[in-house]
């Protein structure tokens, strides 16, 4: 939960967390489908405007590397 909380100050007003974090995955290298999780239909729809977002400037990116790095790489990284 705190590496959302430091995602989620990263996020510019009106888009939701979950957009820019779709957004990053998407921007990765070798990254060709993302396929996040969904509780509802307008949540669905909310997603999917990830796809549609400019992508992020670098230093939003570099931001988003350094949080992946030292807060989750090590708990999911090797599962890959």
């Amino acid at each position: 939960m705190a590496a959302a909380g430091e995602f989620a100050a990263l996020v510019p007003d009106g888009i939701t967390p979950a957009q820019p974090a779709l957004r990053w995955v998407i921007q990765q290298p070798g990254v060709t489908t993302v396929i996040p999780g969904a509780r509802n239909p307008e949540q669905a729809r909310q997603n999917a405007v990830a796809a549609q977002l400019a992508p992020l400037p670098d230093p939003v990116l570099a931001a988003g590397r350094e949080l992946y790095d030292r807060r989750i790489r090590g708990q999911v990284h090797h599962r890959w």
